[in-house]
């Protein structure tokens, strides 16, 4: 295998800088994840472009004998600076663990790297990032193939569910759940949001008061199905004690 150059054009999901100046980051492109690493990249232009979120065109370089591409060169092709508000940069930043967790290297994701770029700017320019930052995960997990059983009980299997499953982020009948139903909105929202359009389940939120209990399912089948995600301890309500949701 000889060595060779190639240009991606991709969005930052990672970023760590080394002891020794380098940045290695992770970017996610229409051709899959890919990893790279700015040799001494904190000392030139390349720290300002190879932030987080950022959507960049890279010239990058590998030899049979590394493990990681280097970044020759890289371009910033667009910026969504409202991220960085805090109200917005945890939703932002769920979203990039995500699509990490979800896309492997070398895996061909056209469609998630559109339906993730289209996440970020929902949260960006929408006045309810934590609505679009719900929707948006269901559906990047529903791209991926991670979708909740929502027709049938997850423990009996009894048709048409409607309570939350605390273990598994699941559905449960009343017969084995715990905790109550889910209100009207929720429960249609649980179930439909995988189908429905990004568009449709974006003008029709849940009310604020009962999204606790989504955030709460999304993370338990996100941690059961996919692995930890640590962005969950900024934004998943935690129950009082004694409080059943």
């Amino acid at each position: 295998m000889r060595s060779r150059t190639a240009n991606r054009s991709g969005i930052v999901i990672r970023r760590r800088v080394t002891p020794a100046g380098d940045i290695i980051v992770t970017l996610l492109t229409p051709q899959g994840k890919l990893k790279a690493i700015a040799r001494g990249g904190v000392r030139g232009p390349l720290a300002s472009r190879l932030n987080l979120f950022h959507h960049v065109g890279i010239q990058i370089y590998q030899t049979p004998q590394s493990d990681l591409a280097s970044v020759q060169q890289a371009v910033l092709e667009g910026a969504l600076p409202k991220l960085a508000e805090p109200e917005r940069y945890a939703f932002a930043h769920l979203m990039a663990e995500l699509a990490d967790a979800l896309f492997q290297e070398g895996e061909f994701t056209e469609q998630a790297f559109e339906l993730f770029a289209g996440a970020l700017r929902g949260i960006s320019h929408q006045p309810d990032p934590e609505w679009v930052a719900l929707v948006m995960g269901f559906k990047l997990l529903g791209l991926a193939g991670f979708v909740a059983q929502t027709a049938r009980c997850a423990r009996c299997g009894a048709d048409q569910p409607a309570h939350p499953d605390p273990l598994g982020g699941q559905m449960l009948c009343g017969n084995c759940a715990s905790l109550p139903a889910y209100p009207p909105e929720s429960l249609d929202f649980v179930r439909y949001v995988v189908r429905r359009s990004v568009r449709a389940s974006i003008e029709a939120p849940v009310p604020t008061e009962q999204r606790a209990m989504l955030w709460r399912a999304l993370e338990r089948f996100v941690t059961v199905q996919v692995g930890n995600v640590q962005s969950w301890r900024q934004l998943v309500p935690q129950p009082r004690e004694g409080a059943t949701v």
